[in-house]
């Protein structure tokens, strides 16, 4: 089974941007991104995109797709 790992906090802190601050930007709780950050929530499409755009990545690079052995 696959699973998602994030980069978010990582690429969160590059922008010097706290959680809230995300949060507000994408219209989104700060708990939202809490539990994106520790794995805990799968994102929609629509929100990676917007924390994507917003980061100025790839959706690729803040959220990946491992497998259940993580490669």
């Amino acid at each position: 089974m696959a699973r998602l790992t994030t980069r978010l906090k990582e690429y969160r802190a590059r922008h010097d941007l706290t959680q809230e601050q995300l949060a507000e930007i994408v219209g989104v709780r700060r708990e939202t991104i809490s539990n994106l950050e520790r794995g805990d929530y799968n994102p929609s499409l629509i929100l990676a995109l917007q924390i994507a755009e917003v980061l100025e990545a790839a959706v690729e690079e803040i959220f990946i797709l491992e497998d259940k052995d993580g490669e």
